[in-house]
């Protein structure tokens, strides 16, 4: 899987206003911000990412997705 196809799949599950990924095709880094992550916990957050990829971690289509996850406005004070 490319980066390109991974970052379709995430945000045709998602509304990102930002979306940056890192990997080899089976192991991903993620920087994402959605306005979807406002007032939920990071494993919620998380949970919410894996669900737009459905089976493609099961069937081992994406091995590894490591990610770091923010609102709009947790994004806004980092930069």
């Amino acid at each position: 899987m490319t980066a390109d196809q991974l970052k379709a799949i995430i945000s045709a599950g998602l509304p990102c206003e930002y979306l940056e990924l890192e990997g080899d095709g089976r192991h991903w880094f993620a920087t994402i911000v959605s306005t979807q992550f406002e007032g939920q916990r990071p494993l919620q957050r998380q949970r919410m990412v894996y669900a737009t990829l459905g089976n493609k971690i099961q069937t081992d289509e994406v091995h590894a997705l490591s990610m770091k996850t923010f609102s709009p406005a947790e994004w806004a004070r980092k930069a």
